[in-house]
C-alpha cells in the first residue's frame, strides 16, 4: 500500500512539473484525480468502521446496563426508552420511528451523505439491540449509569466521528438553535429536563435521578470521544519579550505562531503607548502546564489569554488520533 501511495505521488509530482511547462496537463490532472478518490474511499471507509464500533458500543451501553436496571438516558433514544419501559412496545421498532423526523430535517440542514450515515447507524443500532445479545455485567446501581453511560456516549461519539448519529437530539438542537437565541447546549439541556422530568412521574424519583447520572456519563464521554486529548486552547501572548516567546513556541514546543502588529494602551504601569509584537498560537490540553512553565522563564509578567477551540484544520496542528 506504501509502494502505491508513494508511485502515485511520485506520478503527480513528475506530471505538475510538466503541466507547469505546458506539456501533458492530462496526465497531472488524470494521475491527482485518481489520488483524491483514493483518499476519499479510505476516509469513507474509516467513517463506516467508526459507526459500525460506535453501534456496538452503543448497544453494550443500552443491553448490558441500561436496560436490565430499567435505567433510562437523555435525548430520543431517552425517549425510547422511556416510551419501552412504559407501555411494553418494542425498543428497536421505537429507536427508528422517534427518530425518522430528526433524519428528515437533517437532510435540510446539513445534507444528503450526512442522511444515509445516520439511517445506516439507526438502522444499525436497532438491529443491534434486537438481536445481539449481550451479558448482563452488573446489577450495582452507581455502576450502571456510570458504566452504561460510557459505553453510550462512546457509541455516539465514534458515530459522529464517523459523519453520522446515533440520536437525533442533535439535528433537533442545531435547528433551533438557528430559530432562537439559544445555543444548541441550552436546547439539548433543556430537552433532557423534560425527558428526565417525565421519568420521575412515570417511574420513580429514584430512576430519574440514576437516569441523570448516566446523561451526565455518557455527554463527558461523547465530548471526550470528539475532542480527544488533544482539545486545542488558544493562546494569546502580550509581552515586551515576544521575540524570545516566539522562538520558544517554535523550536522549544514546535508550534505555528501568528505575530499580530499591536500598539500598547494601558497596563499595570499605566499609559505606556507604542508598538509590539501580540502572539497568537494554538496547543493541546496537554502541553498547557508546560506552555505555562516556558512562558513563566521568560516573562513573568507575560499577558497571556486562553480560549478553548472546537476544531482546527491546516497548519501545523497535530491530527487527531481518530479519523
Amino acid at each position: 500500500m506504501n509502494m502505491i501511495k508513494k508511485t502515485l505521488m511520485n506520478l503527480v509530482l513528475a506530471s505538475k512539473r510538466r503541466h507547469a511547462r505546458g506539456e501533458e496537463p492530462g496526465v497531472y490532472a488524470t494521475a491527482k484525480a485518481f489520488y483524491n478518490f483514493r483518499k476519499l474511499v479510505r476516509r469513507e471507509l474509516i467513517n463506516v468502521f467508526l459507526i459500525c464500533l460506535g453501534i456496538f458500543s452503543a448497544g453494550c451501553g443500552l443491553k448490558s446496563f441500561l436496560l436490565p436496571s430499567n435505567f433510562i438516558d437523555g435525548g430520543v433514544t431517552g425517549i425510547s426508552l422511556l416510551i419501552s419501559e412504559v407501555s411494553g412496545l418494542s425498543l428497536p421498532v421505537l429507536i427508528v420511528l422517534l427518530n425518522i423526523p430528526f433524519v428528515l430535517l437533517g437532510y435540510t440542514q446539513i445534507g444528503k451523505n450526512f442522511v444515509i450515515k445516520t439511517v445506516m447507524a439507526i438502522i444499525g443500532l436497532a438491529l443491534c439491540v434486537a438481536f445481539v445479545e449481550y451479558p448482563v455485567i452488573t446489577a450495582d446501581r452507581v455502576l450502571v449509569p456510570v458504566f452504561g453511560g460510557f459505553f453510550l456516549g462512546a457509541g455516539i461519539g465514534l458515530a459522529m466521528r464517523g459523519g453520522g448519529v446515533l440520536d437525533g437530539t442533535e439535528v433537533m438542537a442545531l435547528y433551533l438553535s438557528k430559530k432562537t437565541g439559544l445555543t444548541i447546549g441550552d436546547i439539548i439541556l433543556i430537552f433532557n429536563i423534560i425527558i428526565f422530568s417525565f421519568a420521575a412521574w412515570l417511574l420513580t424519583i429514584e430512576t430519574a435521578l440514576y437516569s441523570i447520572l448516566a446523561y451526565l456519563s455518557a455527554s463527558k464521554t461523547v465530548d471526550f470521544i470528539i475532542e480527544g486529548l488533544e482539545e486545542y486552547t488558544g493562546v494569546t501572548i502580550v509581552s515586551g519579550k515576544s521575540e524570545e516567546i516566539r522562538k520558544m513556541l517554535t523550536e522549544t514546543m514546535g508550534r505555528g505562531v501568528t505575530v499580530y502588529k499591536g500598539t500598547r494602551g494601558f497596563g499595570k504601569t499605566g499609559h505606556k503607548l507604542g508598538d509590539i509584537d501580540i502572539l497568537y498560537s494554538v496547543v493541546t490540553r496537554l502541553e498547557i502546564a508546560r506552555f505555562n512553565a516556558e512562558i513563566e522563564k521568560i516573562d513573568p509578567e507575560a499577558f497571556v489569554v486562553m480560549n478553548s477551540i472546537k476544531d482546527t484544520k491546516g497548519g501545523m496542528i497535530k491530527k487527531r488520533p481518530l479519523h
